[in-house]
């Protein structure tokens, strides 16, 4: 009689070999990646929540962090306008472009709720062919003044579409002020069907003051009108200075070189420094978030 007995397969006698899914699951382990039992990943836990930046510059926040400034209360946005010219051999040809930028940027942090647009860098500065005014001298970029009036108009609307509400055009170059009231005055003028409402104003009082109340504290130190200058002087050249010196260049002695004649300079740069600069930017920004602050209140 023969007894049938069941076989069992003998045990491996070295280590057990995991199949794929449990050597991914072990390695996930020893990794920190994963727990034991794999539950599965809750993409709402570990979502972190982006930091908004702390700046009032619109082109370095996004589009979200924007729009809830705006829900927050930031209904101000001040548009800082440069111009692309011809400053002497001494100044570099963006000038009004660092100074505009910069000067806003602190106009706005006094004010608060505020946000400065990217600057416009082109400009009216004379005709082309034949070459009028900086357009004489290289390097100098040139717009017809109604182009420039309806980029100023388009970008103030275009600020107001996403929940602004005063717009201020704030230029630091003399040649193109008449145009920014111009340009204020075109968005006061109802806008397509259903476009939001407006206010765009002139902030005159940024440029003006630099012909004006910094020019006599020059004067009250011992400076002559001639070397102050309108263009490229000694007063613009310190205003440079304080923004940013890398504007300005100097010789291997730290020395500022007397301009040529026909150099495209009016006043004398020579004995400008930073420190009558901050006393410019000073008045500028004092001046222009008084006279935000005006107008704000007035409408």
């Amino acid at each position: 009689m023969i007894t049938l007995r069941s076989h069992t397969p003998p045990r491996p006698r070295g280590p057990v070999l995991p199949g794929p899914r449990s050597a991914a699951l072990g390695l996930s382990v020893l990794l920190g990646l994963a727990s034991p039992t794999m539950a599965a990943p809750d993409p709402a836990a570990s979502a972190v929540p982006p930091t908004a930046p702390a700046t009032v510059m619109l082109e370095e926040m996004t589009s979200p962090e924007l729009r809830a400034r705006i829900a927050a209360g930031s209904t101000t946005a001040l548009v800082p306008i440069g111009g692309t010219e011809q400053n002497g051999p001494h100044m570099v040809l963006g000038k009004h472009n660092v100074r505009a930028r910069v000067l806003a940027t602190r106009i706005a942090q006094q004010l608060g709720h505020t946000v400065v647009a990217p600057v416009i860098s082109l400009v009216p500065e004379g005709g082309i062919h034949p070459p009028q005014a900086h357009m004489k001298q290289a390097g100098t970029l040139s717009i017809p003044e109604p182009v420039f009036e309806a980029l100023l108009e388009s970008t103030a609307r275009s600020l107001c579409e996403h929940g602004l509400k005063d717009v201020f055009f704030l230029g630091d170059h003399g040649g193109y002020q008449a145009s920014l009231q111009r340009a204020a005055q075109r968005v006061a003028k109802p806008g397509p069907a259903g476009a939001p409402p407006c206010r765009a104003h002139a902030l005159t009082e940024y440029y003006r003051v630099t012909q004006t109340a910094y020019v006599a504290d020059l004067k009250q130190r011992g400076f002559t009108e001639a070397e102050i200058g309108t263009h490229a002087g000694l007063a613009d050249t310190a205003l440079a200075l304080a923004v940013d010196p890398a504007l300005v260049r100097r010789d291997a002695r730290g020395a500022i070189a007397a301009p040529a004649p026909r150099e495209g300079v009016h006043g004398d740069p020579t004995r400008a420094t930073l420190e009558m600069g901050q006393v410019g930017v000073q008045r500028i920004v004092e001046t222009s978030v008084t006279a935000v602050r005006a107008a704000l209140a007035a409408r």
